[in-house]
């Protein structure tokens, strides 16, 4: 503890070093360093319940649950810290009735301090794998309580805490509740220190939709109503639109069925639609706004923020980024279209996401391109209702995490 507040320490003397280079790389703003050093832009309420997430990740995944606990006529003022800008940006979409954001302060003893001086927090909620040495000990000498909630404790980063054994054991046995997100966390946890520790699953699952997309126009309405899609291919990277052509041409069996499919990157629009037109697939791009020709083989959507209202359009979604060792892309948004997930064997970016829904008959893994052809071509004829089945598994692990932060909140 004492080595790593000499750390914090040298931190603090090369600050305003640090803080021109992050703002220079955009990574900070003025506004931001302020924050991260005391100096906040609004005022603090009573009974106010303090969360803490580090990115866009963790902060979307509690939204579910803060919206719940708006609700509460107990509860003033909801403060979400974090400590990244694309974050902030994401809260400041959101419309809350009682929540606000500020940056999350460095973690030294005098900028903690004044911290929780100035905001009063009743309840102090960390998010995922959030440990700060002397936010922890500085919270539990002001006698607040602390929890843990989605904890994510992977074997790597189980080894690191086991090695600062003498460390970790008073840090972790200082939370007063803890609530993994998968088993292997659970374990962890216990043998790190943990007392109080209770399994009810990944909020991620609860996440929000954060925005509502738009609807297609008249001329895409009358273009789908007339064609089956086939299947979609979601945040494709570079060769995996071919592999999904090569899907397509070997299932299509007339002119009245479609791929779609949605890159990851839109700037590689105009390589995929060369290799497209080399393979003799009239492609219509989304970005063109003109007429949609009759006999169009695949929609390209070569357009940031409008992927959403095409995932509905087709009962099998393929995720990208899980052929090549990229590590997939997140399934939920497709899984909540109705549709079910196909993908590669890449998907250590969201091993447990991936594991849960394969679990529950919601995603399909391939390794050969006949494996994905025999699924598509299998999963097709079947209808699902995965909106459905999410929404009831989300709604118990909500329901399960309000009910155990009760005690607390």
């Amino acid at each position: 503890m004492i080595f790593y507040r000499i750390l914090t320490l040298i931190v603090i003397f090369f600050l305003p070093i640090i803080s021109i280079y992050r703002i220079f790389k955009k990574k900070d703003t003025v506004n931001s360093i302020k924050q991260k050093i005391g100096f906040y832009d609004k005022q603090p309420k009573r009974n106010l319940i303090w969360f803490h997430g580090s990115s866009v990740g963790e902060v979307l995944s509690i939204i579910p649950l803060v919206k719940e606990l708006e609700k509460q006529e107990n509860i003033s003022q909801i403060l979400i810290t974090s400590n990244t800008l694309s974050s902030a940006k994401v809260l400041k979409s959101i419309k809350f009735k009682k929540t606000i954001h500020q940056f999350f302060p460095i973690d030294a003893n005098f900028i903690v301090n004044k911290f929780l001086k100035y905001w009063k927090p009743r309840v102090c909620i960390f998010v995922e794998s959030e440990i700060w040495p002397n936010a922890i000990k500085n919270i539990k000498k002001k006698k607040l309580p602390l929890i843990l909630i989605n904890a994510r404790i992977t074997n790597k980063s189980y080894r690191k805490w086991k090695a600062l054994n003498f460390f970790s054991k008073d840090l972790f046995s200082m939370f007063d509740l803890c609530l993994p997100q998968n088993k292997e966390t659970f374990k962890y946890l216990r043998k790190l220190g943990s007392n109080n520790v209770k399994l009810v699953g990944n909020l991620k699952l609860c996440e929000i939709k954060k925005e509502s997309p738009e609807k297609l126009n008249y001329s895409q309405l009358n273009f789908f109503r007339s064609k089956k899609v086939l299947f979609t291919g979601l945040s494709t990277h570079s060769s995996e639109e071919i592999f999904c052509t090569e899907i397509f041409s070997k299932l299509r069996k007339n002119k009245s069925e479609v791929l779609i499919l949605i890159p990851r990157h839109i700037e590689r629009s105009y390589l995929i639609e060369k290799d497209l037109n080399e393979r003799n697939l009239i492609t219509y791009k989304h970005s063109s706004k003109g007429k949609i020709h009759k006999n169009t083989d695949v929609y390209l959507v070569d357009t940031y923020g409008e992927a959403k209202k095409f995932l509905g359009l087709s009962k099998i979604i393929f995720t990208g980024g899980s052929l090549i060792p990229h590590g997939g892309q997140n399934p939920l948004d497709a899984v909540r279209s109705n549709s079910i997930v196909i993908h590669g064997p890449s998907v250590y970016n969201f091993t447990e996401i991936y594991k849960f829904l394969s679990k529950e008959k919601i995603s399909f893994k391939f390794n050969t391109l006949k494996q994905a052809i025999n699924l598509v071509k299998n999963k097709n004829s079947v209808n699902y209702n995965t909106k459905i089945k999410l929404s009831i598994i989300s709604n118990k692990i909500l329901n399960k995490t309000k009910v155990e932060l009760s005690k607390y909140v």
